[in-house]
């Protein structure tokens, strides 16, 4: 799984289709050289998840996916206990089966249900653990989060400790909705991931939508960069530029004109005020 250099991370990754600056590039390959968990945090839709899956293709690793969000505990995280397979098997159980031999079999691997953590560190494979969203979660996740990436290892009290025998790559994305505990951040490599630049953005869109024109590509990024700088409510992402693009050739569209553009402006602008203030921004009419 380890990149041999810097260079040798934009190749792969361009190769599971995400173009990566230098500063990810870079920031990727000293995460896998120290085996450190890396932190992105930036904007929604730059591009933080579609990372993670990059790297997993790239090095042919298992992506093993945390989705945070409020209330999500320890069992959700980490492991939880089949009870209802253990009240069958206790209610099943001979007449002659003593507590402890029902303890010993319903405490048992056949019972275990592991949570994306456990079956990250278990997995004896290259692997790429996604703990996504991280600021979503409560505080006290964090803890555990602190525990499971500073070893690698969980002890489940019913069956002993699990280390992992090969270490996955970790990345926690972060939109910043809260911030994070100094303590997780010393643990990880940081990195923030802004819009791209507009030459990496045609990029981008040019091998995400091969069969848009290249100077309708152009023009798309140059208004979405209009878009951006106009103090909307939410800036498009990149993810929104790609939908844009595809809807024009969805609609066989040869220019980016004023009728085009109102017409599809929902695809890239999500709320009415953000509308308004994108038909001011780019001198739009109603009825264009």
């Amino acid at each position: 799984m380890p990149f041999e250099s810097v260079q040798d991370v934009k190749e792969r990754l361009a190769g599971a289709g995400y173009l990566a600056s230098d500063a990810i590039a870079t920031t990727v390959f000293l995460a896998s050289e120290l085996g450190k968990p890396l932190l992105v945090e930036g904007p929604a839709g730059v591009g933080k998840t579609e990372l993670s899956r990059a790297v997993a293709t790239a090095c042919g690793a298992d992506l093993v996916r945390l989705q945070c969000y409020e209330g999500v505990d320890e069992a959700r995280a980490l492991y939880e206990w089949n009870h209802a397979k253990q009240l069958l098997r206790i209610s099943s159980g001979s007449g002659n089966e003593t507590w402890d031999d029902a303890r010993d079999d319903i405490f048992s691997e056949e019972f275990l249900l592991p949570r994306p953590l456990l079956t990250a560190i278990r997995n004896d494979g290259p692997t790429v653990l996604l703990i996504d969203e991280t600021d979503k979660a409560d505080v006290e996740i964090e803890g555990l989060l602190l525990e499971v990436l500073g070893d690698f290892q969980v002890t489940v009290p019913e069956l002993g400790t699990v280390t992992a025998i090969q270490r996955p790559f970790v990345v926690l994305t972060s939109n910043a909705t809260r911030e994070l505990s100094e303590a997780l951040r010393r643990r990880c490599l940081f990195l923030h991931i802004e819009f791209p630049e507009p030459e990496l953005e045609r990029e981008i869109v040019s091998l995400k939508v091969p069969g848009l024109d290249a100077a309708l590509a152009d023009s798309v990024v140059r208004v979405v960069g209009a878009l951006r700088a106009s103090g909307l409510r939410k800036a498009p992402s990149v993810s929104e530029t790609l939908d844009w693009a595809r809807t024009l050739v969805a609609l066989g569209a040869h220019s980016l004109d004023d009728a085009v553009i109102s017409e599809t402006l929902g695809v890239v602008v999500k709320h009415q005020d953000d509308i308004d203030k994108a038909r001011t921004a780019l001198t739009l009419s109603e009825t264009s």
